[in-house]
């Protein structure tokens, strides 16, 4: 204890090899003198592993909590955003409106069904105001048309299929005829209302001079048989 090393550096009453600003280390021959210094180093490391140990605790939590939020707010975003897009983007339905391009076309060279189960072109009735009964029988409409149709025009109804109903029992009949390919309905362009007729009037030339998409009383299309007859 004491000695300088082989090469004589050290100092003679110190440790060697050990920096100079440590000063004078002397190590006791007794290890029990050291345990008042080992015991203050272990307090101070368990101190400085208590204190790190509560930051990792603590920020364990924090972390899992910020996941949760933040999956949180994209669910809800996902989940609001695009709904409102959607209904943003929804259509307005439009109102049932037949369409304009059919006033002033010529009426297709159709032939029905009659009630004998024999074609009959349609062409060949004109003039003639046509009541489709595919969305509603309406007897009441087609006697109001019957009624205010003038002498030379033609009240036509027609049905989808094949069966032709039996008309009104009136003095007046209309022609009843069947339209199993559904032509009719496809040159019209419209899909059939449930409760509603649709009728189209036609003049002697097949030229289609007025569309009314539910038909109602005779006061709103009185004048338009007048000009089928004239």
């Amino acid at each position: 204890m004491g000695k300088p090393d082989a090469e004589g550096h050290g100092p003679a009453d110190g440790l060697p090899g050990l920096p100079p600003e440590w000063g004078r280390v002397v190590v006791p021959d007794d290890a029990s003198a050291l345990a008042a210094e080992a015991a203050q180093i272990r307090r101070e490391l368990r101190r400085a592993d208590g204190l790190s140990g509560g930051h990792r605790a603590l920020g364990l939590p924090l972390a899992v909590l910020l996941v949760a939020v933040l999956t949180t707010l994209a669910g809800l975003l996902a989940v609001t955003w695009p709904r409102a897009n959607r209904e943003a983007d929804r259509p307005t339905p439009a109102p049932y409106s037949p369409p304009e391009t059919l006033v002033g076309r010529a009426l297709p060279a159709l032939d029905l069904v009659g009630a004998d189960d024999e074609p009959v072109p349609l062409r060949g009735l004109l003039p003639a105001m046509i009541i489709l009964l595919d969305g509603c029988l309406c007897p009441d409409r087609v006697t109001d048309a019957l009624a205010a149709a003038p002498a030379g025009v033609s009240v036509i109804t027609v049905t989808g299929g094949r069966t032709v109903p039996a008309g009104p029992t009136i003095e007046r009949q209309a022609r009843a005829l069947a339209d199993p390919a559904g032509g009719l309905r496809s040159f019209l362009g419209q899909p059939a209302r449930s409760g509603a007729a649709t009728a189209l009037l036609v003049d002697r030339a097949g030229i289609v001079t007025r569309v009314l998409p539910e038909l109602g009383t005779s006061d709103s299309y009185r004048s338009d048989l007048s000009a089928l007859a004239a």
